[in-house]
């Protein structure tokens, strides 16, 4: 029988969560790398037992740990990130033009072949790649030096690229999303790029309809059609056909389309998550009510997730890195909150249980299934 791992990342070390492929009964390793702040914690599609984690702290800086016995163990890599090129400047909200800082890893993207080569998307927002397994990175410097860097903008989280989608079809083409300038795409394997936000209407920016500035939160994809994307923007929720050239507006019936996180079913390409939070001011469930709204249409008509979710008295956040999904037969949904909850649900979100109470807030959720 298969068997699911989920790889937790909070404000105060790591947990890692293991159930047989009933997902009944769960077992909980942690905290690893107890009181840092580990950002994201992501294992290779071709080697499982290989794991990469964001270790983060305001005093000692950034370090990228490495498993390949699917977190028994961790040893720190290499950890210089070099900028590329000129250093640069980015503006600030201010209008001041300030120098780019590396300050810690959002994300880890590990490639769909090799479990030695992975993308990590960090802030100040540039994108890296190793191929030795995170002992040696690069800068894919084309994206930082666009045309359109300068008028990039860091959100309330900071100037993060946070989201990293490799296309399963073509090994070409791959995307990111950055807060706050918006989505891009590369059709040469990261060595030039085009910003997709066309059709993005952000009212909180100079010009709402502007090439890039916009304040996407998360972009996500189901592997047998890349071309079709989704997106949870700072407002709105999106969906473009043809590989982001253009996004058309599917928030539809949701209580609220502000929300951090978008997933998509593991076996129904147009059945997909979010998690409507009530506004940016308000960073919690509407009403005080914790639901999942899920889409079997690709957008517009929403339904409500509540069984086994508080529905009084709840105001938790969840993050952008903080949904996953797992591919047994069975597709099982997961999230974590702010609150320290992981919750899961066995029957694509029908219904709901929390695997883990009382964890640091949850930075991101990651899940493996396991032969």
């Amino acid at each position: 029988m298969s068997s699911v791992r989920v790889l937790v990342g909070t404000r105060k070390g790591a947990f890692i969560l293991t159930a047989d492929g009933k997902r009944d009964t769960w077992d909980v390793s942690g905290p690893h790398f107890a009181g840092w702040e580990i950002y994201h914690v992501k294992g290779s599609p071709v080697d499982p037992q290989r794991l990469y984690a964001s270790q983060t702290s305001s005093w000692f800086g950034q370090v990228v740990q490495r498993s390949n016995d699917g977190g028994q163990t961790w040893e720190p890599v290499g950890n210089k990130f070099e900028y590329a090129g000129v250093p640069g400047t980015h503006q600030w909200y201010d209008g001041t033009a300030r120098p780019w800082e590396f300050k810690r890893v959002w994300h880890f993207e590990p490639s769909l072949n090799d479990p030695d080569t992975v993308y990590a998307g960090v802030e100040d927002a540039a994108l890296f790649r190793t191929t030795d397994g995170g002992q040696n990175w690069e800068e894919l410097a084309g994206l930082r030096e666009h045309k359109t860097g300068s008028s990039w903008q860091p959100g309330a989280g900071g100037m993060c690229l946070h989201t990293i989608l490799l296309d399963p079809v073509n090994a070409q083409r791959m995307f990111v999303a950055i807060s706050a300038a918006g989505a891009f795409r590369s059709d040469d394997a990261g060595t030039t790029w085009k910003p997709i936000n066309q059709g993005l209407h952000s009212e909180y920016i100079p010009d709402p309809a502007a090439e890039v500035g916009h304040c996407v939160h998360r972009i996500a994809m189901h592997p047998s059609r890349p071309d079709v994307l989704f997106m949870q923007k700072h407002w709105d929720v999106l969906r473009s056909d043809n590989a982001g050239e253009m996004w058309t507006e599917v928030s539809g019936n949701l209580p609220s389309d502000f929300g951090f996180p978008i997933d998509v079913h593991a076996h129904e390409p147009e059945t997909v998550y979010v998690v409507p939070i009530k506004s940016d001011g308000e960073h919690f469930p509407p009403e005080g009510k914790l639901r999942a709204y899920r889409s079997r249409t690709g957008g517009n008509e929403w339904e409500a997730l509540t069984n086994g979710l508080p529905q009084k008295d709840c105001y938790v956040n969840v993050l952008r890195d903080a949904m996953a999904v797992d591919s047994l037969d069975s597709c099982g949904i997961y999230f974590g909150t702010t609150g320290g909850q992981v919750y899961a649900s066995s029957d694509s979100g029908d219904s709901w249980k929390p695997i883990v109470r009382d964890l640091p807030a949850v930075l991101s959720v990651e899940v493996q299934t396991l032969a």
